[in-house]
């Protein structure tokens, strides 16, 4: 039983036909036109129907950044999208002659960890997506966590500092802005700043009038001393945060995913060590595993083509 998945992205929408096991059979992707909302279902019913025409499908699942509701039916909001309380389902199923399911993004990401990729052997699985923000998925007992609303697993704005920086969601204090892609440039432009073990990427910053993600990645993988101290610094809050988040959700593995989990092991290690550092009731609370994400950019056409699926069959 094959299903598509659209995965709707701030700058690009992608689609797929995706196997029962999780395989790929044909894919598309086009850029997304983020100011022109109509624009965006006008896009994802072509790509439906294109995929559609390929091969035999059964249900279509669309993932979405924002906050989606229980019945995974409306989007409430979504912060690069003018949708508000957009009832994103019905104008699809109207339009489609498949049944059409939607959810949050990060919980198709997660949801395709858990049942193709790094998650796939346990029952219980935390993943955060450290890409431009953070993002967060839950699954548990092997059901993801929605929450009573449906807009729960918004681990990105868990709050690690007491009127901490200013955050786009209101708060102030929450682990988006402190375990970030984002917060890895502040990072490292502030040790840019003072020199010594920041001179290489202060020389990085002169050369190209600024620094980016693929600038501190070139560096940290290079071995920079300076981008690999914003990294250890940024993998300290990661930790503290799954230490936090272990002592509610028990999970038997912690998985990232997103941009800044190419560094791998160089990512982990202070994230392993922060955790240690920070865990209640350490050496009597069992340690979960900490493993990188395994599907990387098709994780949410995977998943979202499985939970349509799983939805079809019930």
């Amino acid at each position: 039983m094959h299903a598509i998945g659209i995965d709707i992205g701030g700058t690009k929408i992608a689609g797929a036909v995706v196997t029962e096991g999780g395989d790929i059979l044909a894919e598309e992707r086009i850029a997304t036109n983020a100011g022109d909302s109509e624009a965006i279902i006008d896009a994802v019913v072509d790509m439906v129907r294109s995929l559609a025409a390929q091969h035999e499908v059964s249900a279509v699942g669309v993932a979405a950044p924002g906050f989606i509701d229980v019945e995974q039916s409306t989007v409430y909001y979504t912060p690069n999208i003018n949708w508000r309380n957009e009832p994103l389902r019905d104008r699809l199923n109207q339009r489609l002659s498949l049944p059409v399911t939607i959810d949050n993004d990060a919980n198709a990401a997660g949801w395709a960890e858990y049942r193709f990729g790094a998650g796939r052997t346990v029952g219980d699985m935390t993943m955060l997506t450290i890409g431009t923000g953070v993002g967060g998925a839950i699954v548990t007992r092997g059901g993801l966590f929605r929450g009573g609303f449906g807009t729960g697993a918004e681990l990105g704005h868990m709050r690690v500092v007491p009127d901490g920086l200013p955050c786009g969601c209101g708060a102030r204090g929450c682990i988006e802005q402190y375990g970030s892609g984002r917060a890895l440039l502040r990072m490292a432009n502030e040790i840019a700043d003072v020199g010594g073990i920041g001179l290489g990427l202060a020389e990085a910053r002169r050369v190209a009038g600024a620094l980016d993600g693929t600038i501190v990645g070139t560096l940290i993988a290079s071995g920079d001393a300076g981008a690999l101290r914003a990294l250890e610094q940024l993998g300290h809050w990661l930790g503290q945060a799954c230490a936090s988040l272990s002592a509610i959700l028990d999970p038997e593995v912690f998985v990232f995913g997103g941009g800044v989990s190419v560094a791998g092991d160089l990512l982990l290690n202070p994230i392993r060590d922060s955790y240690r550092e920070n865990l209640p009731a350490r050496g009597y609370h069992p340690e979960p595993a900490f493993m990188i994400a395994e599907l990387v950019n098709d994780a949410g056409v995977v998943g979202a083509a499985d939970l349509a699926r799983l939805r079809l069959l019930g």
